[in-house]
Protein backbone atom coordinates (compact mmCIF):
# COMPACT_ATOMS: atom_id res chain seq x y z
CA UNK A 1 0.00 0.00 0.00
CA UNK A 2 1.51 3.58 -0.73
CA UNK A 3 1.88 6.31 1.91
CA UNK A 4 -0.82 8.38 2.02
CA UNK A 5 1.75 11.40 1.07
CA UNK A 6 2.70 9.77 -2.22
CA UNK A 7 -0.91 9.61 -3.39
CA UNK A 8 -1.18 13.20 -2.56
CA UNK A 9 1.59 13.98 -4.20
CA UNK A 10 0.68 12.16 -7.28
CA UNK A 11 -2.61 13.83 -7.70
CA UNK A 12 -1.13 17.30 -7.13
CA UNK A 13 1.40 15.89 -10.64
CA UNK A 14 -1.87 15.05 -12.52
CA UNK A 15 -3.23 18.36 -11.48
CA UNK A 16 -0.51 20.32 -12.32
CA UNK A 17 0.04 18.29 -15.94
CA UNK A 18 -0.08 21.18 -18.96
CA UNK A 19 -3.21 19.59 -20.61
CA UNK A 20 -4.90 19.52 -16.95
CA UNK A 21 -3.93 23.02 -16.80
CA UNK A 22 -5.74 24.26 -19.43
CA UNK A 23 -8.68 22.30 -19.37
CA UNK A 24 -9.06 24.18 -15.78
CA UNK A 25 -8.04 27.44 -17.09
CA UNK A 26 -10.89 27.18 -20.16
CA UNK A 27 -13.25 26.23 -17.11
CA UNK A 28 -12.27 29.31 -14.96
CA UNK A 29 -12.25 31.87 -18.08
CA UNK A 30 -15.70 30.18 -19.34
CA UNK A 31 -17.80 30.68 -15.63
CA UNK A 32 -16.31 33.65 -14.90
CA UNK A 33 -17.13 35.67 -18.28
CA UNK A 34 -20.64 34.15 -17.60
CA UNK A 35 -20.22 35.32 -13.98
CA UNK A 36 -18.99 38.83 -15.13
CA UNK A 37 -22.04 39.21 -17.55
CA UNK A 38 -24.69 38.18 -14.81
CA UNK A 39 -23.32 39.42 -11.61
CA UNK A 40 -20.87 42.35 -12.68
CA UNK A 41 -22.70 46.06 -12.51
CA UNK A 42 -22.32 48.46 -16.00
CA UNK A 43 -23.12 46.04 -18.59
CA UNK A 44 -26.25 47.77 -19.39
CA UNK A 45 -25.59 50.84 -22.06
CA UNK A 46 -26.98 53.44 -24.10
CA UNK A 47 -25.01 54.30 -26.88
CA UNK A 48 -25.33 57.05 -29.06
CA UNK A 49 -23.97 58.82 -32.15
CA UNK A 50 -24.58 61.41 -34.79
CA UNK A 51 -24.37 60.09 -38.52
CA UNK A 52 -25.38 63.39 -40.05
CA UNK A 53 -24.87 67.51 -39.34
CA UNK A 54 -25.13 69.31 -42.47
CA UNK A 55 -26.31 72.52 -43.49
CA UNK A 56 -29.48 72.80 -45.82
CA UNK A 57 -29.76 76.91 -45.99
CA UNK A 58 -26.83 79.02 -46.08
CA UNK A 59 -28.87 82.05 -47.66
CA UNK A 60 -27.76 84.03 -44.50
CA UNK A 61 -24.15 83.85 -45.38
CA UNK A 62 -22.15 86.37 -47.80
CA UNK A 63 -20.98 85.71 -50.86
CA UNK A 64 -22.06 83.11 -54.08
CA UNK A 65 -22.66 79.96 -51.79
CA UNK A 66 -26.22 81.50 -51.29
CA UNK A 67 -28.90 78.75 -51.44
CA UNK A 68 -32.25 77.49 -50.10
CA UNK A 69 -34.02 73.95 -50.19
CA UNK A 70 -37.22 74.80 -51.60
CA UNK A 71 -39.06 73.93 -48.95
CA UNK A 72 -37.41 76.84 -47.04
CA UNK A 73 -38.54 79.55 -49.48
CA UNK A 74 -41.72 80.33 -47.58
CA UNK A 75 -40.29 80.14 -44.33
CA UNK A 76 -37.56 82.90 -43.72
CA UNK A 77 -37.43 81.97 -40.05
CA UNK A 78 -35.61 79.27 -40.58
CA UNK A 79 -32.05 80.79 -41.96
CA UNK A 80 -28.96 79.02 -40.91
CA UNK A 81 -31.40 75.83 -41.06
CA UNK A 82 -29.37 72.24 -40.39
CA UNK A 83 -30.61 68.55 -40.36
CA UNK A 84 -29.26 66.18 -37.29
CA UNK A 85 -29.54 62.58 -37.99
CA UNK A 86 -28.93 61.21 -34.30
CA UNK A 87 -28.96 57.18 -33.87
CA UNK A 88 -29.55 56.30 -30.08
CA UNK A 89 -29.14 52.40 -28.95
CA UNK A 90 -28.75 49.55 -26.75
CA UNK A 91 -25.19 48.74 -27.65
CA UNK A 92 -24.56 46.82 -24.10
CA UNK A 93 -25.15 43.36 -22.94
CA UNK A 94 -28.46 43.39 -21.16
CA UNK A 95 -32.11 45.16 -22.10
CA UNK A 96 -32.89 48.31 -20.30
CA UNK A 97 -36.41 48.66 -18.93
CA UNK A 98 -38.08 51.76 -18.50
CA UNK A 99 -37.79 51.78 -14.27
CA UNK A 100 -33.62 51.59 -15.18
CA UNK A 101 -33.94 55.22 -15.91
CA UNK A 102 -33.03 57.37 -12.69
CA UNK A 103 -34.48 60.51 -13.11
CA UNK A 104 -35.57 63.39 -10.60
CA UNK A 105 -39.30 63.15 -8.83
CA UNK A 106 -40.21 66.26 -10.83
CA UNK A 107 -39.28 64.79 -14.52
CA UNK A 108 -40.31 61.34 -14.20
CA UNK A 109 -41.20 60.60 -17.10
CA UNK A 110 -38.38 61.48 -18.69
CA UNK A 111 -35.18 59.42 -19.65
CA UNK A 112 -32.65 61.07 -22.06
CA UNK A 113 -32.07 64.42 -23.13
CA UNK A 114 -30.51 65.46 -26.28
CA UNK A 115 -28.92 68.34 -26.59
CA UNK A 116 -27.54 70.59 -29.13
CA UNK A 117 -25.71 73.72 -28.45
CA UNK A 118 -26.45 77.19 -29.20
CA UNK A 119 -29.25 75.85 -31.89
CA UNK A 120 -33.27 75.59 -31.34
CA UNK A 121 -34.61 72.92 -32.37
CA UNK A 122 -37.46 73.69 -34.65
CA UNK A 123 -38.85 69.76 -35.50
CA UNK A 124 -38.30 66.48 -34.47
CA UNK A 125 -39.45 63.31 -36.24
CA UNK A 126 -38.39 59.21 -35.21
CA UNK A 127 -37.18 57.19 -37.96
CA UNK A 128 -35.79 53.77 -38.76
CA UNK A 129 -37.22 52.03 -35.46
CA UNK A 130 -35.50 48.88 -34.82
CA UNK A 131 -39.14 47.44 -34.26
CA UNK A 132 -42.41 49.08 -34.82
CA UNK A 133 -43.15 48.84 -30.89
CA UNK A 134 -40.47 51.48 -30.14
CA UNK A 135 -42.90 54.03 -31.94
CA UNK A 136 -45.33 53.43 -29.75
CA UNK A 137 -42.96 54.67 -26.74
CA UNK A 138 -42.24 57.79 -28.53
CA UNK A 139 -44.82 59.82 -29.36
CA UNK A 140 -43.94 62.44 -31.95
CA UNK A 141 -45.46 65.25 -29.22
CA UNK A 142 -45.21 64.96 -25.52
CA UNK A 143 -46.45 67.32 -22.31
CA UNK A 144 -44.52 67.04 -18.71
CA UNK A 145 -47.18 65.02 -17.91
CA UNK A 146 -47.66 62.60 -20.73
CA UNK A 147 -44.83 60.70 -22.01
CA UNK A 148 -43.17 61.86 -25.30
CA UNK A 149 -41.11 63.85 -27.24
CA UNK A 150 -41.11 67.21 -25.83
CA UNK A 151 -38.74 70.12 -27.66
CA UNK A 152 -37.51 73.12 -25.81
CA UNK A 153 -34.95 75.71 -27.10
CA UNK A 154 -32.00 73.95 -27.31
CA UNK A 155 -32.92 70.09 -25.70
CA UNK A 156 -34.79 67.31 -26.96
CA UNK A 157 -36.19 65.51 -24.38
CA UNK A 158 -37.13 61.70 -24.68
CA UNK A 159 -39.30 59.30 -22.17
CA UNK A 160 -38.18 56.19 -20.53
CA UNK A 161 -38.17 53.69 -23.72
CA UNK A 162 -37.40 50.42 -22.59
CA UNK A 163 -34.59 48.79 -25.11
CA UNK A 164 -33.94 45.53 -25.63
CA UNK A 165 -30.23 44.29 -26.33
CA UNK A 166 -29.38 45.82 -30.09
CA UNK A 167 -32.96 47.88 -30.00
CA UNK A 168 -32.38 51.54 -31.80
CA UNK A 169 -33.84 54.03 -33.39
CA UNK A 170 -32.87 57.20 -34.86
CA UNK A 171 -33.80 61.40 -34.58
CA UNK A 172 -34.11 63.38 -37.42
CA UNK A 173 -34.02 66.81 -35.99
CA UNK A 174 -34.39 70.03 -37.77
CA UNK A 175 -32.43 72.89 -36.11
CA UNK A 176 -31.67 76.79 -36.49
CA UNK A 177 -29.28 78.54 -35.09
CA UNK A 178 -25.23 79.54 -35.93
CA UNK A 179 -24.18 76.23 -34.37
CA UNK A 180 -21.09 75.58 -32.14
CA UNK A 181 -18.30 73.43 -32.39
CA UNK A 182 -19.57 71.51 -29.65
CA UNK A 183 -21.10 68.27 -30.93
CA UNK A 184 -24.68 67.23 -30.21
CA UNK A 185 -24.26 65.14 -27.21
CA UNK A 186 -27.37 62.68 -25.53
CA UNK A 187 -27.23 62.75 -21.40
CA UNK A 188 -28.81 60.94 -19.07
CA UNK A 189 -28.43 58.37 -16.12
CA UNK A 190 -29.41 54.84 -16.14
CA UNK A 191 -29.11 51.68 -13.22
CA UNK A 192 -26.08 49.50 -13.64
CA UNK A 193 -25.07 51.09 -16.42
CA UNK A 194 -24.15 54.36 -18.92
CA UNK A 195 -24.49 56.33 -21.78
CA UNK A 196 -22.14 57.31 -24.16
CA UNK A 197 -20.67 58.24 -27.79
CA UNK A 198 -20.11 54.95 -29.13
CA UNK A 199 -18.82 56.46 -32.94
CA UNK A 200 -15.20 55.71 -31.66
CA UNK A 201 -15.61 52.37 -30.24
CA UNK A 202 -16.98 48.85 -31.75
CA UNK A 203 -19.59 46.51 -30.48
CA UNK A 204 -17.54 44.30 -28.35
CA UNK A 205 -18.10 40.30 -29.73
CA UNK A 206 -20.68 38.93 -27.06
CA UNK A 207 -19.65 36.54 -25.13
CA UNK A 208 -15.37 37.36 -25.38
CA UNK A 209 -14.53 35.80 -22.13
CA UNK A 210 -16.73 32.57 -23.12
CA UNK A 211 -15.25 32.46 -26.26
CA UNK A 212 -11.66 32.56 -24.94
CA UNK A 213 -12.35 29.58 -22.47
CA UNK A 214 -14.06 27.62 -25.44
CA UNK A 215 -10.72 27.85 -27.39
CA UNK A 216 -8.34 26.55 -24.87
CA UNK A 217 -10.59 23.72 -24.23
CA UNK A 218 -10.70 22.65 -27.82
CA UNK A 219 -6.73 23.01 -27.71
CA UNK A 220 -7.18 19.76 -25.40
CA UNK A 221 -8.89 17.92 -27.98
CA UNK A 222 -6.48 18.88 -30.82
CA UNK A 223 -2.96 17.07 -30.02
CA UNK A 224 -1.58 18.95 -32.55
CA UNK A 225 -2.53 22.32 -31.57
CA UNK A 226 -0.38 24.64 -30.62
CA UNK A 227 -1.82 28.47 -31.21
CA UNK A 228 -2.80 29.85 -28.15
CA UNK A 229 -4.60 32.53 -28.90
CA UNK A 230 -6.81 33.91 -32.17
CA UNK A 231 -8.27 37.04 -33.61
CA UNK A 232 -11.76 37.87 -32.74
CA UNK A 233 -14.16 37.62 -36.02
CA UNK A 234 -13.77 40.51 -38.26
CA UNK A 235 -17.08 42.74 -37.85
CA UNK A 236 -19.64 42.30 -40.37
CA UNK A 237 -19.36 43.96 -43.78
CA UNK A 238 -15.22 43.99 -43.38
CA UNK A 239 -12.62 42.20 -44.66
CA UNK A 240 -8.77 42.02 -44.92
CA UNK A 241 -6.44 42.91 -47.23
CA UNK A 242 -4.94 46.18 -49.83
CA UNK A 243 -7.88 47.47 -52.21
CA UNK A 244 -6.58 50.08 -54.71
CA UNK A 245 -8.79 53.36 -55.42
CA UNK A 246 -7.92 54.74 -59.07
CA UNK A 247 -9.85 57.15 -61.46
CA UNK A 248 -11.79 60.39 -61.09
CA UNK A 249 -9.57 62.95 -59.30
CA UNK A 250 -13.41 64.94 -59.08
CA UNK A 251 -14.58 62.09 -57.14
CA UNK A 252 -11.10 61.41 -55.17
CA UNK A 253 -12.37 63.92 -51.60
CA UNK A 254 -15.01 61.29 -51.38
CA UNK A 255 -12.89 57.95 -51.90
CA UNK A 256 -10.26 59.57 -49.81
CA UNK A 257 -12.91 59.83 -46.82
CA UNK A 258 -14.49 56.37 -47.91
CA UNK A 259 -10.64 54.54 -47.77
CA UNK A 260 -9.97 56.26 -44.04
CA UNK A 261 -13.65 55.72 -42.20
CA UNK A 262 -13.60 51.77 -43.91
CA UNK A 263 -9.91 51.31 -42.31
CA UNK A 264 -10.79 52.44 -38.67
CA UNK A 265 -13.94 50.92 -38.91
CA UNK A 266 -12.38 47.18 -40.04
CA UNK A 267 -9.04 46.43 -38.79
CA UNK A 268 -6.74 44.59 -41.03
CA UNK A 269 -8.18 46.59 -44.30
CA UNK A 270 -6.08 49.51 -46.33
CA UNK A 271 -7.70 51.29 -48.73
CA UNK A 272 -5.08 53.07 -50.88
CA UNK A 273 -6.69 56.15 -53.33
CA UNK A 274 -4.61 56.92 -56.36
CA UNK A 275 -6.61 59.36 -58.13
CA UNK A 276 -5.51 60.56 -61.61
CA UNK A 277 -8.57 60.76 -64.21
CA UNK A 278 -11.75 58.59 -64.74
CA UNK A 279 -9.49 57.60 -68.24
CA UNK A 280 -6.39 56.53 -66.60
CA UNK A 281 -8.78 54.56 -63.99
CA UNK A 282 -10.47 52.17 -65.88
CA UNK A 283 -7.25 51.83 -68.11
CA UNK A 284 -5.29 50.81 -64.67
CA UNK A 285 -8.23 48.59 -63.50
CA UNK A 286 -8.27 46.80 -66.81
CA UNK A 287 -3.89 45.95 -66.78
CA UNK A 288 -4.88 45.46 -63.36
CA UNK A 289 -7.47 42.37 -64.33
CA UNK A 290 -4.98 41.21 -67.10
CA UNK A 291 -2.27 40.98 -64.92
CA UNK A 292 -3.88 39.00 -62.64
CA UNK A 293 -4.71 36.04 -65.01
CA UNK A 294 -7.41 34.69 -64.24
CA UNK A 295 -7.38 35.51 -60.23
CA UNK A 296 -9.50 38.99 -59.28
CA UNK A 297 -7.93 42.10 -58.72
CA UNK A 298 -8.41 44.17 -55.73
CA UNK A 299 -8.86 47.62 -57.87
CA UNK A 300 -11.64 49.89 -58.08
CA UNK A 301 -11.95 52.58 -60.69
CA UNK A 302 -14.07 55.75 -60.22
CA UNK A 303 -15.30 57.14 -63.49
CA UNK A 304 -16.98 60.15 -63.77
CA UNK A 305 -19.93 58.83 -66.31
CA UNK A 306 -19.53 55.43 -67.95
CA UNK A 307 -16.69 53.95 -69.38
CA UNK A 308 -15.98 55.07 -73.09
CA UNK A 309 -14.10 51.93 -74.39
CA UNK A 310 -17.30 49.74 -72.93
CA UNK A 311 -14.95 46.85 -71.97
CA UNK A 312 -17.20 44.27 -71.20
CA UNK A 313 -14.85 43.17 -68.33
CA UNK A 314 -15.53 45.54 -66.48
CA UNK A 315 -18.84 46.07 -64.17
CA UNK A 316 -19.76 49.31 -63.41
CA UNK A 317 -22.08 50.05 -59.83
CA UNK A 318 -23.63 53.07 -60.45
CA UNK A 319 -22.99 55.36 -57.31
CA UNK A 320 -23.91 58.82 -56.80
CA UNK A 321 -24.82 62.04 -59.31
CA UNK A 322 -21.97 64.60 -59.53
CA UNK A 323 -22.39 68.46 -59.98
CA UNK A 324 -20.16 70.45 -61.75
CA UNK A 325 -19.51 74.29 -62.38
CA UNK A 326 -18.03 76.48 -64.62
CA UNK A 327 -15.24 78.55 -62.82
CA UNK A 328 -13.74 81.88 -63.33
CA UNK A 329 -10.76 83.92 -62.21
CA UNK A 330 -12.03 86.58 -59.85
CA UNK A 331 -12.06 89.59 -61.97
CA UNK A 332 -13.84 88.20 -64.45
CA UNK A 333 -17.46 89.70 -63.00
CA UNK A 334 -19.76 88.06 -65.04
CA UNK A 335 -22.53 86.30 -62.76
CA UNK A 336 -24.03 84.25 -65.61
CA UNK A 337 -22.68 82.41 -69.06
CA UNK A 338 -25.14 81.07 -71.57
CA UNK A 339 -24.84 77.86 -73.43
CA UNK A 340 -24.32 79.72 -76.48
CA UNK A 341 -21.45 82.28 -74.65
CA UNK A 342 -19.67 78.93 -73.20
CA UNK A 343 -19.53 77.33 -77.03
CA UNK A 344 -18.35 80.41 -78.36
CA UNK A 345 -15.44 81.18 -75.82
CA UNK A 346 -14.58 77.62 -75.99
CA UNK A 347 -14.83 77.35 -80.41
CA UNK A 348 -12.63 80.14 -80.23
CA UNK A 349 -15.52 83.01 -81.19
CA UNK A 350 -14.32 84.94 -78.30
CA UNK A 351 -10.69 86.09 -77.19
CA UNK A 352 -11.40 88.64 -75.01
CA UNK A 353 -14.00 88.93 -72.12
CA UNK A 354 -15.16 92.06 -73.93
CA UNK A 355 -16.72 90.58 -76.63
CA UNK A 356 -19.45 89.30 -74.24
CA UNK A 357 -21.95 92.18 -72.83
CA UNK A 358 -20.32 93.33 -69.41
CA UNK A 359 -17.52 91.46 -70.17
CA UNK A 360 -13.74 93.02 -68.63
CA UNK A 361 -10.86 93.89 -71.08
CA UNK A 362 -8.63 90.54 -70.33
CA UNK A 363 -7.95 88.09 -72.87
CA UNK A 364 -10.03 84.64 -72.72
CA UNK A 365 -7.62 81.68 -71.35
CA UNK A 366 -9.61 78.57 -71.19
CA UNK A 367 -7.91 75.90 -68.44
CA UNK A 368 -9.03 72.63 -69.61
CA UNK A 369 -8.51 68.64 -68.70
CA UNK A 370 -6.43 66.58 -70.67
CA UNK A 371 -8.60 63.50 -73.11
CA UNK A 372 -8.25 61.23 -70.42
CA UNK A 373 -10.56 63.18 -67.70
CA UNK A 374 -14.07 61.48 -67.04
CA UNK A 375 -14.87 65.75 -66.36
CA UNK A 376 -13.84 66.59 -69.70
CA UNK A 377 -16.13 64.36 -71.19
CA UNK A 378 -18.96 65.48 -68.85
CA UNK A 379 -17.93 68.63 -70.40
CA UNK A 380 -18.00 68.19 -73.62
CA UNK A 381 -21.32 66.12 -73.70
CA UNK A 382 -23.69 67.93 -71.56
CA UNK A 383 -22.22 70.89 -72.09
CA UNK A 384 -20.72 71.96 -75.46
CA UNK A 385 -22.25 69.03 -77.35
CA UNK A 386 -18.86 68.43 -79.25
CA UNK A 387 -15.26 68.39 -78.46
CA UNK A 388 -12.86 71.41 -77.54
CA UNK A 389 -10.56 72.71 -79.59
CA UNK A 390 -6.98 71.40 -79.54
CA UNK A 391 -4.20 72.92 -77.04
CA UNK A 392 -2.51 75.92 -77.97
CA UNK A 393 -0.59 76.69 -74.58
CA UNK A 394 1.73 74.63 -71.84
CA UNK A 395 1.73 77.61 -69.86
CA UNK A 396 -1.86 78.71 -69.82
CA UNK A 397 -0.91 82.04 -70.24
CA UNK A 398 0.39 82.50 -73.87
CA UNK A 399 0.32 80.41 -76.81
CA UNK A 400 3.07 77.90 -78.09
CA UNK A 401 2.96 79.73 -81.60
CA UNK A 402 1.78 82.97 -82.91
CA UNK A 403 -0.24 82.18 -85.09
CA UNK A 404 -2.88 80.70 -82.47
CA UNK A 405 -5.08 83.56 -81.13
CA UNK A 406 -6.76 81.20 -78.57
CA UNK A 407 -5.12 80.26 -75.57
CA UNK A 408 -5.76 76.77 -74.33
CA UNK A 409 -4.01 74.87 -72.10
CA UNK A 410 -4.45 71.06 -70.41
CA UNK A 411 -3.92 70.42 -67.00
CA UNK A 412 -4.85 66.47 -65.08
CA UNK A 413 -6.60 67.32 -61.85
CA UNK A 414 -9.41 69.50 -60.55
CA UNK A 415 -7.15 71.08 -58.41
CA UNK A 416 -4.73 71.98 -60.98
CA UNK A 417 -7.60 73.80 -62.84
CA UNK A 418 -8.54 75.35 -59.91
CA UNK A 419 -5.00 76.78 -58.35
CA UNK A 420 -4.53 77.85 -62.17
CA UNK A 421 -7.83 79.44 -62.59
CA UNK A 422 -7.26 81.35 -59.29
CA UNK A 423 -3.79 82.61 -60.50
CA UNK A 424 -4.38 83.73 -63.83
CA UNK A 425 -5.99 86.75 -65.09
CA UNK A 426 -9.18 86.28 -67.77
CA UNK A 427 -9.00 82.37 -67.14
CA UNK A 428 -12.25 80.17 -67.19
CA UNK A 429 -12.25 76.41 -66.61
CA UNK A 430 -14.99 73.87 -64.79
CA UNK A 431 -14.30 71.69 -62.09
CA UNK A 432 -16.45 69.53 -59.51
CA UNK A 433 -18.84 71.76 -57.61
CA UNK A 434 -17.74 71.30 -53.90
CA UNK A 435 -14.05 71.55 -54.52
CA UNK A 436 -15.08 74.59 -56.47
CA UNK A 437 -16.85 76.02 -53.83
CA UNK A 438 -13.81 75.84 -51.38
CA UNK A 439 -12.20 77.98 -54.34
CA UNK A 440 -14.64 80.45 -54.18
CA UNK A 441 -15.18 81.04 -50.35
CA UNK A 442 -11.57 81.81 -50.38
CA UNK A 443 -12.57 84.31 -52.86
CA UNK A 444 -10.03 82.81 -55.42
CA UNK A 445 -12.63 82.06 -58.45
CA UNK A 446 -15.96 82.59 -59.04
CA UNK A 447 -18.73 80.42 -59.64
CA UNK A 448 -21.10 81.37 -62.73
CA UNK A 449 -24.44 80.29 -63.26
CA UNK A 450 -24.96 78.63 -66.22
CA UNK A 451 -28.12 79.49 -68.25
CA UNK A 452 -29.41 80.91 -65.54
CA UNK A 453 -29.17 78.41 -63.01
CA UNK A 454 -26.92 78.07 -60.45
CA UNK A 455 -25.48 74.37 -59.36
CA UNK A 456 -26.99 72.56 -57.31
CA UNK A 457 -28.01 69.00 -56.02
CA UNK A 458 -31.46 70.07 -56.01
CA UNK A 459 -31.20 71.27 -59.27
CA UNK A 460 -29.54 68.38 -60.44
CA UNK A 461 -32.44 66.54 -58.55
CA UNK A 462 -34.92 68.08 -60.74
CA UNK A 463 -33.16 68.25 -64.01
CA UNK A 464 -32.80 71.82 -64.35
CA UNK A 465 -29.16 72.37 -64.14
CA UNK A 466 -27.43 70.97 -67.54
CA UNK A 467 -23.78 70.22 -65.69
CA UNK A 468 -23.86 66.77 -64.12
CA UNK A 469 -23.05 63.51 -64.29
CA UNK A 470 -23.82 59.80 -62.77
CA UNK A 471 -20.51 58.51 -60.95
CA UNK A 472 -19.68 54.85 -61.42
CA UNK A 473 -17.23 52.61 -59.75
CA UNK A 474 -15.93 50.07 -61.60
CA UNK A 475 -14.17 46.39 -61.12
CA UNK A 476 -12.58 43.71 -63.16
CA UNK A 477 -15.49 41.55 -63.61
CA UNK A 478 -17.85 40.69 -60.80
CA UNK A 479 -16.46 40.90 -57.55
CA UNK A 480 -16.33 37.77 -55.27
CA UNK A 481 -19.33 37.77 -52.31
CA UNK A 482 -16.80 38.26 -49.32
CA UNK A 483 -13.77 39.36 -51.21
CA UNK A 484 -12.39 43.12 -49.72
CA UNK A 485 -13.63 44.81 -53.36
CA UNK A 486 -17.21 43.56 -52.63
CA UNK A 487 -17.57 45.06 -48.89
CA UNK A 488 -16.30 47.84 -49.70
CA UNK A 489 -18.99 48.84 -52.39
CA UNK A 490 -21.41 47.45 -49.76
CA UNK A 491 -19.88 50.33 -47.22
CA UNK A 492 -19.80 52.81 -49.94
CA UNK A 493 -23.93 51.93 -50.02
CA UNK A 494 -24.40 51.80 -46.32
CA UNK A 495 -25.14 54.86 -44.15
CA UNK A 496 -20.90 56.04 -43.93
CA UNK A 497 -20.99 55.60 -47.30
CA UNK A 498 -24.11 57.75 -48.16
CA UNK A 499 -23.25 60.63 -45.39
CA UNK A 500 -19.48 60.72 -46.86
CA UNK A 501 -20.92 60.98 -50.75
CA UNK A 502 -23.43 63.95 -48.99
CA UNK A 503 -21.03 65.65 -47.77
CA UNK A 504 -18.84 65.92 -50.49
CA UNK A 505 -21.96 67.60 -52.47
CA UNK A 506 -22.68 64.77 -54.58
CA UNK A 507 -26.34 62.78 -54.71
CA UNK A 508 -25.66 59.35 -53.42
CA UNK A 509 -27.85 56.59 -55.53
CA UNK A 510 -28.46 54.33 -52.65
CA UNK A 511 -30.72 57.18 -50.91
CA UNK A 512 -34.41 55.98 -52.07
CA UNK A 513 -35.39 59.89 -52.74
CA UNK A 514 -32.43 59.60 -55.16
CA UNK A 515 -33.25 56.72 -56.95
CA UNK A 516 -36.09 58.03 -59.61
CA UNK A 517 -33.21 60.83 -60.69
CA UNK A 518 -30.39 57.93 -60.73
CA UNK A 519 -31.69 55.45 -63.09
CA UNK A 520 -32.69 58.47 -65.15
CA UNK A 521 -29.23 59.65 -65.46
CA UNK A 522 -28.25 56.09 -66.16
CA UNK A 523 -30.31 55.81 -69.02
CA UNK A 524 -29.61 57.35 -72.88
CA UNK A 525 -27.88 60.27 -72.78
Amino acid sequence: MRPTGEMGMGWLERLLAPENLLALLGVVVTLGGLSYERLIPGRKRIGYRVQMDTLIDDSAEDGQMHQRLRMLENTPDLAGASLVLLRIENDGFRSIDADDYITAPSTEHRGLTATFPNRVVRDVAVTEPSHPDLLRHLPQHGTAERPGLICQNHEISLPRVPLNKGDHFKLLVLLTGAGTDKPPHVGGRIKEGRIRNNEKFRRPSNRVLGLIGSLLALLILQPFGTQLWQDDPLPRGCAEGTLTVVGSTAFSPVARDLGGAYGSDCRGARIEVRAEGSGRGTGALRGAGEAAKGAFPSYVAFSDGPDGEGDPKLKEHLVALSVFTMVVNKDVRLPDLSLGDLRGLYAGRFTNWKQLPGGPDLPVRLVSRDAKSGTRGVFEGRVLGGNEISRTSDNCRTPNFAKDTVVRCELDSTQEVLKTVARTPGAIGYAELRSAEGSATGGEVRLPRLGGRAPSTEAVRTRTYPFWEPEYAYTYTRPPANSLTSKFLDYLAGDTGRNIIEKHGHLPCSVPENQGACQLAAGPR
